[in-house]
Parts: structure tokens; sequence; C-alpha cells
């Protein structure tokens, strides 16, 4: 008979833990709950690191979607509303949860609630799954005792902006795809055709054109420095993003590069001012103090530099500035925002105010979408234009010369 490692929570309300001689685990939990103890986490002895092991290899290759982020929030707020224990609920939620990112953090969490912390504690421990709008979201509705209704506002705002990120996802795509196929194309012409072309005109002793001497540089360079080049290539695909993403400078450099691009610097911009506007009315409307919303909003923003303009609003806020009179001051918000927000203050309609910015920024946002997918269409066939007519004047017009040669012998 096997032995099974628990932890189970006794009648007092503390975690123990300890082993138990059983056939199977659902033999083992039976025993523990004949006990009087609440079974937390049964596995069977020796099998404990391997299991745990590899269950950390498949939460790293799960990664959770947004889709089952709403869908996971959407299933408990409905049982939620039916009155279902919040205990059960999570054991419902872990049953049902494919992702195993999501499911592993279902269970760690409905552990801890079992050992006595808020929702808002348990969810705050994993901050891969559940960010911080998220979790502040959860605070609000506990301490208010309205969480239901904070949390289809949550749902709302998840909703609303997957679908911003998707639609901005599905004009960027096609632009993408053509330039990566012209690289190739760029790459496969440089590499095997020009070449060839190349030594017939050096054997006719043909005089090269610029435009085949620049491409035969360019061959040069390639073949003789490609490991240099190919290095410099992984640096920017694999160094860069990590240096992004580890570091708040790295951050802030790219996210003020990104807002300053002709076009696609307004499309971000707008996508984020809808953000805020959004998120912003919904923790007023939860019941969440300003200087608290702010600070979900540097936190939640997804912009190092309109983070850092969020921070010095706050400070500014927080020595009783109010609210449109920093924004004034600081960059990126446009005067419309900052006006309707100063309207807002001055009549007590703050959070209506936000709604309208929010409504309007997401039209500016469609809109600046299918602009950029109507411009980019044009400049992708100059592009390609331009590449198909540079290495056409490579090879024909010294094949012009070549005729001219071969004519005069003649």
């Amino acid at each position: 008979m096997p032995n099974y490692n628990y932890k189970a929570i006794n009648q007092s309300g503390a975690m123990i833990s300890g082993t138990i001689r059983a056939e199977t685990v659902e033999m083992a939990e039976t025993m523990l709950s004949e006990q009087g103890y609440i079974p937390a986490k049964i596995s069977r002895e020796g099998t404990a690191a391997l299991s745990n092991w590899l269950q950390k290899i498949e939460t790293i290759f799960s990664p959770l979607k947004q889709e089952e982020l709403i869908l996971f929030t959407k299933q408990f707020r409905t049982m939620l509303i039916a009155g279902i224990p919040i205990l059960q609920i999570f054991k419902i939620l872990e049953n049902q949860t494919e992702n195993k990112k999501l499911k592993n953090t279902v269970a760690a969490v409905s552990l801890d609630i079992r050992e006595g912390l808020t929702l808002y504690d348990a969810f705050i421990k994993h901050p891969r799954v559940f960010s911080p709008l998220y979790t502040n979201m959860i605070r609000a509705g506990e301490q208010s005792g309205t969480l239901s209704e904070v949390m289809e506002r949550l749902i709302y705002i998840l909703e609303h902006e997957h679908k911003v990120r998707s639609d901005i996802r599905s004009a960027m795509q096609y632009p993408i795809i053509v330039v990566a196929a012209l690289m190739i194309a760029f790459l496969v012409l440089l590499t095997f055709v020009i070449p060839r072309f190349v030594t017939i005109f050096a054997r006719a002793g043909v005089q090269l054109p610029i435009p085949t001497r620049i491409s035969i540089a360019l061959y040069n360079v390639l073949s003789n420095y490609w490991p240099w080049l190919l290095a410099l290539v992984i640096i920017g695909v694999i160094a860069l993003p990590v240096i992004y993403r580890r570091t708040e400078t790295g951050r802030y450099l790219w996210d003020s590069f990104t807002l300053s691009l002709p076009i696609v610097g307004q499309l971000f911009l707008k996508s984020v001012m809808s953000r805020f506007a959004s998120v912003f009315s919904i923790l007023q409307s939860s019941g969440v103090p300003v200087l608290r919303s702010l600070e979900i909003l540097a936190g939640t923003i997804g912009n190092q530099a309109i983070t850092r303009e969020f921070l010095h609003v706050r400070n500014m806020v927080e020595e009783g500035r109010g609210i449109s009179s920093p924004l004034r001051s600081a960059r990126y918000f446009t005067p419309m925002v900052v006006d309707m927000i100063a309207i807002g203050e001055e009549s007590g309609r703050l959070e209506e105010m936000l709604r309208e910015i929010s409504v309007h920024y997401d039209d500016e946002v469609g809109y600046a979408v299918k602009r950029l997918s109507d411009t980019i269409g044009p400049i992708l066939i100059i592009g390609l234009a331009a590449v198909v007519g540079f290495f056409a004047l490579s090879i024909f017009l010294p094949m012009w010369d070549l005729t001219q040669v071969v004519r005069r012998g003649f």
C-alpha cells in the first residue's frame, strides 16, 4: 500500500501536512475527511518532486490567453451571483479550466483562501496571471461589498482591451508578412541571383552600372561578414526584447520611440487614452479613491513613458492641485481629455466625462486602425516596386550593354 503526502486544514483552521497510507488518492482523501480534515493537496510519495517539475514545465509552455482569462472571470462572476460558496467556486473552476497555468493558479488561490486570505491577497500572489488592475478591482469589490458588480465592469474592461489589441494586431499583421517576404526575396536575389549574372558580365568585360555595383557590394558584405550580421540579428531579436522587458529605462526609451512614430504613434496614443478613460471611469464608479486610481493606472497603462507622467500627476494631485491642472502640464494628454476632465471636476460628473472620453477614443482607435491599413498598403506597394526595380536595373542594365557588345562583334 503506497504512502501519500498531504496538506490539509484541521478543525481549528490551521494548515497541516503529513503522510498517510492508502490504496488510491480518493481513498486518502476519504480517510482525511473522516478524521475531520479538509484535504488541500495529496500526492503519492516519491512522485511529488517529479510531479512538481512536470507541472512547472507544463505551466511554462501553456501561456494564458486573454480569452481564457475573460472566460474565467465570467464563470467566476456567474457562480458568485448564484450564491455558490467561494471554495466550491474555485473547485469547479479548477476542474473546468483547461489551461495548465490558470488551473495551477486557481488551485493555489483556493489553497490560500482556505488558509484565511482574502481574494485580493490570494490573487496578488500571481502577477503573471492577474494584472494590478485585476487585483485592485477585486479589492475594491471586496471592500465595498459589491464584488459581482465590480467584476461586471472588470469583464467589460478585459473585453474592450482585447478587442482594441486584436484590431491593432490585425492591422499590423499584413504589413509584417509583406515586409518579411520582401526581406526574404531581397536576400535570395542578393545571394543566389546577382552573383551568377555578375560572373557572366565580368567574363564579357562589360562595365557595370551603379545599381549592379551596389548589389555586388551588398553581396560582399553579406558573404564576408555574415557571422557578425547574424549575431546582430540574434541580439536584436533576443537581447533587446529582454532589455526592454526587464529594465525600466529600456521600456521608457522604447515606448517613447513608438509614441513618436508617424501614424503608428498616434494610434498607440489614442489606444492608451481610451484605456485611461475607461479604467479611470470604472475605478471611480467602484469607489476607488482618486489617488489610488492614479496609482493603479500608472501600473496598468502599458506604456512606460506615459506611466512616468501619471506618477508625476499623482504627486501633484497628492499636493491638492486637482486632476485637470496636473494633466494640462503633462505630455501626451490631449487638450480635449484635459478640458473634459476639468468640466467633470467642476460639475461633479467626472465619471460621466471619462466615459464620454472613452467612447470618443474608442471610435478614434477604429478610425486610426482603418487609416493605418489604408496608408500602409500604398507604402508597401512602393517598397515592393523599389526592391523589384532595383534588382531589375542591376541585372538588365549590364545585359543591355552586353547585347550592344555582341552586336558590335557582328
